[in-house]
């Protein structure tokens, strides 16, 4: 008898492993925050529970230099995902394609979503407090198991409908656009929980 794993679904967990660019870019997105009111007014209009850049700024790594610097690690780690991915990018690589700040309030959380029209999105850890949400990513088949039953709950991770990665800072998660994930509540005392998300594309 054989058993295979079929269509996998890869899931990137490295670290960016320079703490004093960790601590530019904590400052860097502070410095934003304060500085950009377009995106606390639409932070604030939308309901999110601290600041976020999504809506508001589109050339960060231009804008400061702290975020340039990051994008050049971001780069390499984009690249080795896209090899174990095996996409066929005809010798070139994917490009980045925008890059923003979050910085979320104690109870904040983000509902299940994609990112459309991009190849790889991901987010850096830069400040963590404990009792910070995970990042929860959510099997792509889930609508279509139909009578499936429930895993047990010693299934491995491979086969549960959910998984859940704890961040912690410096860590750098990545994934194909197209899988479904949200963020956790932040269960934080009084901390900020701070990341830069970001998307590629072809």
């Amino acid at each position: 008898m054989t058993v295979k794993s079929l269509f996998a679904t890869r899931f990137y967990q490295g670290a960016l492993n320079d703490d004093a660019l960790l601590e530019d870019v904590e400052e860097a997105c502070y410095d934003l925050a304060e500085a950009d009111l377009a995106g606390q007014a639409w932070s604030e209009q939308h309901g999110y529970r601290g600041y976020t850049s999504y809506a508001s700024l589109t050339d960060l790594p231009v804008r400061d230099p702290r975020f340039g610097d990051l994008v050049r690690h971001l780069n390499r780690h984009v690249a080795k995902f896209a090899r174990e991915c095996c996409f066929d990018l005809g010798g070139k690589r994917l490009k980045l394609d925008n890059l923003w700040v979050n910085i979320m309030e104690p109870g904040g959380t983000h509902s299940g979503h994609i990112h459309p029209h991009s190849v790889v999105s991901g987010t850096i850890y830069v400040t963590v407090p404990e009792g910070a949400g995970a990042l929860k990513l959510e099997d792509p088949r889930l609508a279509m198991l139909m009578a499936a039953p429930l895993r047990t709950e010693d299934a491995p991770e491979d086969l549960q409908p959910f998984v859940y990665a704890q961040p912690e800072p410096g860590a750098i998660f990545l994934w194909e656009s197209w899988l479904r994930h949200e963020v956790m509540q932040s269960r934080a005392e009084e901390d900020h929980r701070v990341s830069v998300s970001f998307n590629y594309r072809r």
